[in-house]
């Protein structure tokens, strides 16, 4: 068997080595820790972000936890039989105060009798109070307001019958997922 020919290269040319690159290889050589200027010049673009946010986590929150609750929060504790304050401890390891908001309550007194014991659930007096100042009562956008105005909060959410916090620096404490 004879050896396959190789199909010609088109278009292909070899690389110049000009005095330019020269000077650049010597200078490089000799001074090897000179810095390059080019780089140092250029402005740096910092953005300005807490000093506590570390990987997109908010290291500056700590215990005892203020917890805002919404309607669905609630009612799909009542459906896995969660009591929430003790299963939010159970999740954080400290203590915990549900928070609700003027128009959670406002939700939940319109959604009517089959949801009288969540209603009745939310007007624990264990449960903090926060007054809305916007017109309705849609309370996600509420609630959305008030989680955009401090940067990294975790959030709860409920996974095989217990509470879990997702973006938490210590993610797998209590029954948080592991990744």
């Amino acid at each position: 068997m004879g050896k396959a020919k190789k199909a010609p290269k088109f278009a292909v040319m070899k690389k110049m080595v000009t005095s330019k690159a020269i000077k650049q290889h010597k200078e490089e050589v000799l001074n090897p820790n000179k810095k390059d200027l080019t780089k140092e010049k250029l402005p740096r673009n910092v953005p300005n972000v807490s000093s506590a946010l570390f990987f997109k986590h908010n290291t500056a929150l700590g215990p005892p936890y203020r917890i805002l609750v919404d309607t669905n929060f609630i009612n799909f504790s009542i459906q896995n039989k969660l009591d929430l304050e003790k299963g939010m401890m159970d999740c954080l390891y400290a203590k915990c105060t549900p928070c609700i908001t003027d128009c959670v309550m406002a939700e939940l007194e319109k959604l009517g009798q089959k949801y009288r014991v969540a209603l009745r659930i939310a007007k624990d007096p264990r449960f903090e109070r926060l007054p809305c100042t916007h017109k309705g009562t849609y309370a996600d956008d509420c609630i959305v307001e008030r989680v955009n105005q401090v940067p990294g909060v975790p959030i709860m959410y409920i996974t095989q019958h217990k509470y879990s916090i997702e973006r938490l620096p210590e993610a797998t404490i209590g029954g948080a997922p592991r990744f």
